[in-house]
């Protein structure tokens, strides 16, 4: 007899709810924890305070009898050939079943923030690199992908997105964010969570919220956010992706915001996520957030404690081990039959309450980074590469030159890969460990790109020098870049400076080329370089990638994500400011950018016409759309990025100058043209005032058809009409922009 809960045509909450009714207190305390097998206990971390809670954490022995709710990281802990690591995750699966009465498997979740963290698996440029490439659809065909992949292995969930806003880039994560723009972030994030949904792969949105606002870009640091940055800044992102992207999973963060930690924040996990924006899905734990609310935040006694404050929050579940929700200590079992039903209505929606389920056997070879990948990891990366400065002209080089390469990140591959990439992430810790994948370096590339050069160490004997700086990765001081190494200023490390200086004191014409994880410095050094190349950790194909840009086989279309500073204090940049947290006679100190939100250049110009409006007169719950002809006016094939920033000139409260509303890529032949069409609602001018409630007042605007947040083509005066209209979580908040 088939039982309800087993019944394949009833809704899943249905046949959640009938199995949930059939446990015992132990069996749904069970649901909500997890096992970190092979968490080291005496290596380097590559969680907070793994060392200290992993040995405290419960055992999944223990837990058999009772069933398990999540196995945590089973490729992304220790190296495991694919194959191997399906068969031996198929295997703890059907142990797992046999140990609990309903033959219940486990959630199991994995990194995948830069790919699928697993060895011999595609590296794929870092977030910022994302956001680089203005380019959704690319973005959602490259976690398609990713979430394809992970699932043939047996994984069911995958713990990305970051969505999280940069507030100031010194913070060490800056790297695993998408931009410092609200609506970049919201679109290129919902278009991962896309991607990686359509491939049956649960999306976990992290880090909510307010962890990139930490004080002085510190770490786990408290966030000082007021009501109105944190509803217009930092949470739109998170809204767009749960909305418009479908993502089932959300992980609160380290921080807490005004003295609330969100991993005990009520108002935050629950008022607002499922009761205003009507979540449906689980909420998991950040690593140790539950033992953080104790050990760190210092706001429960115990841990029975802080499984009681998370709990009552809304945290479903205790990632990555369960230390806290303890069948040993009961929850209130209102709160836990709430988050066991959740975690049970996923696993019905994955198939794993289905009588016939049957893990992903594994055994045969596995290929995790085949060509397709490949082949997209590489357009990533080479629409992610921006080309900031080319006065000279000097670039893009020409084959036969005598090229001087100075640095030591030109020859390594630590300057391709972020922190969360398996090699950085993992391999660091198993010396002698094959990377797995090819990573060519920038000079291994550059040889390959430009057969006829030749290349020298001393710029005085060289045609060109190219003068490569920035980061290496790695996690709580292992690295200049990545979780939990923040910087103190924007200088670049590792005594960088001096490299550029003595490159630029040669007299020889000098292409600065940054690959890091954060924007630096580079004021002291533009003006006299040839050319500047920005990357953001662009991943395996990355040193190909950037050497194309070089000598021009491919065409520079990425845009900056970030600003890039002038000078290493003044922080942070002023984008998404009002008039006052810019330069201005108040303060002897210029905050802005070198290069600014949205820049970067291309290997041939482009003539914008003058735009036509619809209706420059619109009502608050209307629409206008706006036509533009974009023409290529030079003799080489290239992509602009049209964006669209509104000018708010007067609101009831202090409004930043400029905002990202809009963009789109316009790849042109030389001398082609394409309209570009973009549809602007009402809706998108919604500001939380100084009530709380989130309005559209009637009023002047200006929307700014621009290149970058300051390179500005043409302005479109709007005024919109009638009565000031509140709006709310289906409120529209995107800008079409089509080409035709």
């Amino acid at each position: 007899m088939v039982e309800p809960w087993q019944d394949t045509t009833l809704p899943a909450h249905v046949r959640a709810a009938d199995l949930l009714a059939r446990m015992t207190t132990e069996e749904k305390t069970a649901q909500l924890s997890s096992v970190w097998i092979g968490a080291d206990t005496e290596g380097a971390d590559v969680a907070p305070g793994q060392h200290t809670y992993a040995a405290r954490s419960a055992a999944l022995d223990a837990l058999l009898p009772y069933g398990l709710g999540q196995l945590t990281r089973p490729f992304g802990t220790v190296p495991v050939d694919p194959a191997e690591g399906a068969a031996r995750l198929a295997e703890l699966q059907r142990l797992i079943r046999a140990g609990n009465r309903f033959a219940l498997p486990a959630i199991a979740h994995d990194e995948c923030l830069t790919g699928f963290t697993a060895w011999q698996a595609t590296v794929f440029p870092t977030p910022l690199a994302w956001g680089a490439t203005f380019d959704p659809e690319l973005i959602t065909e490259m976690a398609r992908a990713i979430g394809t992949s992970m699932r043939a292995v047996g994984v069911h969930q995958g713990l990305a997105p970051v969505l999280d806003v940069v507030r100031d880039p010194r913070w060490g994560r800056t790297e695993e964010c998408i931009g410092e723009d609200p609506y970049l972030v919201g679109t290129i994030g919902t278009a991962y969570v896309r991607g990686l949904e359509t491939a049956g792969i649960v999306a976990t949105l992290k880090h909510f919220a307010g962890y990139s606002a930490s004080r002085a870009a510190r770490n786990h640091a408290p966030a000082s956010l007021g009501p109105r940055e944190l509803a217009d800044v930092i949470l739109p992102p998170f809204e767009m992706a749960l909305r418009d992207g479908g993502a089932r999973s959300v992980m609160p963060a380290y921080n807490d915001i005004d003295g609330l930690p969100a991993h005990a924040h009520t108002q935050l996990l629950t008022g607002l996520l499922r009761e205003q924006w009507g979540f449906t899905g689980t909420v998991v734990s950040d690593y140790y957030g539950v033992s953080l609310l104790e050990e760190a935040h210092r706001v429960a006694d115990g841990e029975e404690q802080a499984a009681r404050l998370a709990i009552a929050a809304g945290v479903d579940v205790e990632l990555p081990a369960a230390r806290c929700f303890s069948p040993a200590d009961p929850l209130p079992e209102d709160l836990l039959d709430r988050a066991a039903l959740r975690v049970l209505t996923q696993k019905c929606e994955l198939g794993l309450l289905d009588p016939d389920w049957e893990p992903v056997t594994g055994g045969e070879p596995v290929d995790l980074n085949p060509p397709h990948m490949r082949d997209l990891a590489q357009k990533v990366a080479e629409e992610s590469v921006v080309l900031l400065a080319n006065d000279s002209g000097v670039l893009p080089l020409r084959d036969g030159l005598r090229i001087a390469l100075l640095g030591p990140l030109a020859d390594e591959q630590a300057a391709m890969l972020g922190c969360y990439t398996f090699p950085r992430h993992v391999g660091v810790h198993h010396p002698g460990l094959p990377t797995g994948i090819e990573v060519p370096t920038l000079a291994e590339a550059l040889r390959a790109e430009l057969p006829g050069a030749v290349f020298v160490d001393d710029p005085a004997a060289a045609e060109v020098c190219l003068a490569v700086v920035g980061d290496r990765s790695g996690l709580f001081g292992r690295g200049s870049s990545g979780e939990g190494c923040d910087a103190e200023d924007l200088q670049l490390p590792y005594g960088q400076a001096e490299l550029l200086d003595k490159a630029l004191a040669s007299g020889v014409p000098v292409v600065i080329v940054v690959l890091s994880g954060r924007p630096y410095a580079l004021g002291p050094w533009a003006e006299r370089a040839a050319a500047v190349v920005q990357a953001f950790f662009p991943g395996q194909e990355g040193g190909g990638a950037v050497a194309g840009v070089l000598s021009g086989r491919v065409e520079p279309s990425g845009r900056l994500p970030v600003g890039v500073p002038r000078t290493p204090g003044g922080q942070p940049a002023p984008y998404l400011a009002p008039p006052l947290g810019r330069h201005g006679f108040p303060s002897t100190v210029d905050p802005t950018p070198l290069y600014p939100f949205g820049h970067g250049l291309s290997y041939t110009t482009f003539a914008w016409d003058t735009p036509q409006c619809d209706a420059p007169e619109l009502p608050t719950d209307g629409e206008t759309t706006l036509r533009l002809t974009v023409r290529n006016t030079g003799e080489r094939p290239g992509t602009e990025v049209v964006q669209l920033y509104l000018h708010d000139p007067v609101g009831t409260i202090a409004r930043p100058e400029v905002r990202l509303v809009g963009y789109v890529r316009v790849t042109l032949d030389a001398g082609a043209s394409a309209e570009v069409h973009a549809t602007f609602p009402a809706d998108v001018a919604a500001y939380t005032g100084a009530d709380g409630r989130r309005v559209v007042e009637p009023g002047a605007l200006e929307l700014r058809v621009a290149a970058s947040s300051e390179h500005v083509h043409h302005t479109v005066p709007l005024t919109l009409t009638g009565p000031v209209r509140e709006v709310g979580h289906e409120r529209r908040m995107r800008c079409e922009l089509r080409v035709k």
